[in-house]
């Protein structure tokens, strides 16, 4: 089992005479300051150690954009695909970490905001829907496969929390994807229905490649993603944990992530369940799930569950810290996931 070393720490105590001015910088002030601005990245990076390209594909009627990392003087790249976890982006909040470290072990990597957040474009802004998500990974594969020097018989995907699942449920839906990596997926909070006859499973994959996944069948929001103080200010994700971690990450000077959110569940004829499309994997999974995950949605449970599910080869890592302690850098509990991810990738893809 991985353990942390190190949790970070932000404002753990707030005197009640300041929670409403507090509320107010980092719910409604923020988002005057950090709306897209696609020209705050230069077009290519490079240091002595890291090199990347800023790209751009479209999904669902948006320019989605990201971060294309290549290995110099090489061909016939595998590729790994990441997008950040439930409303998080790419810059400043450690999935840049994790690209880099994929990099440095020699893969090239597609990392990209998902629709309606950060540098991708997308309306509503900072609108949550599993569906549409799901089908920006299934562009960013059409996207990588026109690329020069990437074998596109070596397809990754990567995914954190939200995006976790999601990553799942593509991998049962598009066998392009050869190998499959999680931390902390948010399977769900409840078990998924039986489906001995494949029936569930087909109405998912209609739905996904040709369905209507834009009538709202519920909606949550818009409201803070976190908060210090649910009683008062009601947020999306309730636990201290997640507060912390946001913004600590998040309120970082232009990572473009905003404290609030709407979350969309579509009027569907089967409901989105990524453990109804594992089974139909032919992808390679390594799946790391934290024992005592708070997070309502990660259920480690369910997420056991999901890994019993899947088809071999497979793998999985019990972990401590929690849904967000391997989302710390530097700390040792991201070294050594990290680790596990790199190899995994590297024995599979």
């Amino acid at each position: 089992m991985f353990a942390p070393n190190r949790m970070g720490n932000l404002l753990s105590n707030i005197l009640p005479a300041h929670r409403i001015l507090l509320y107010a910088l980092i719910t409604i002030l923020p988002q005057q300051w950090i709306e897209p601005d696609h020209n705050s990245h230069s077009k290519n990076f490079q240091s002595p150690e890291i090199m990347y390209t800023m790209v751009e594909f479209q999904s669902e009627g948006a320019t989605l954009r990201g971060k294309f990392y290549q290995p110099s003087q090489a061909s016939d790249l595998p590729v790994i695909i990441m997008a950040h976890g439930y409303s998080a982006t790419i810059d400043g909040m450690v999935a840049e970490q994790y690209a880099e470290v994929f990099y440095k072990a020699g893969f090239a990597v597609l990392l990209y905001d998902h629709r309606n957040l950060g540098i991708s474009d997308g309306e509503p802004r900072h609108e949550l829907n599993r569906w549409t998500q799901a089908r920006g990974f299934r562009d960013a594969i059409d996207f990588v496969c026109t690329l020069p020097n990437i074998d596109k018989s070596r397809i990754g995907l990567w995914g954190d929390s939200m995006s976790g699942d999601e990553v799942l449920f593509v991998a049962g839906m598009d066998h392009r994807v050869k190998t499959v990596v999680v931390q902390v997926p948010a399977c769900g909070s409840t078990m998924p229905p039986e489906d001995p006859d494949g029936s569930l499973y087909e109405s998912l994959k209609n739905t996904f490649y040709h369905g209507d996944i834009n009538t709202p069948a519920s909606t949550r929001g818009p409201m803070p993603v976190v908060s210090f103080d649910q009683e008062t200010y009601p947020s999306l994700l309730k636990p201290l944990t997640a507060y912390r971690w946001f913004m600590e990450y998040g309120g970082r000077f232009n990572t473009k992530w905003v404290n609030r959110a709407t979350y969309v569940t579509p009027d569907t004829p089967v409901k989105f369940h990524s453990s109804l499309s594992i089974p139909h994997m032919e992808a390679a999974a390594l799946m790391l799930v934290a024992d005592n995950d708070e997070i309502g949605g990660a259920n480690p449970e369910v997420a056991r569950n999901a890994f019993r599910l899947a088809p071999e080869p497979k793998q999985l890592i019990n972990i401590d810290g929690g849904h967000f302690g391997l989302l710390f850098y530097p700390s040792e509990l991201f070294d050594q996931c990290s680790k596990a991810q790199a190899d995994f990738f590297v024995k599979h893809l």
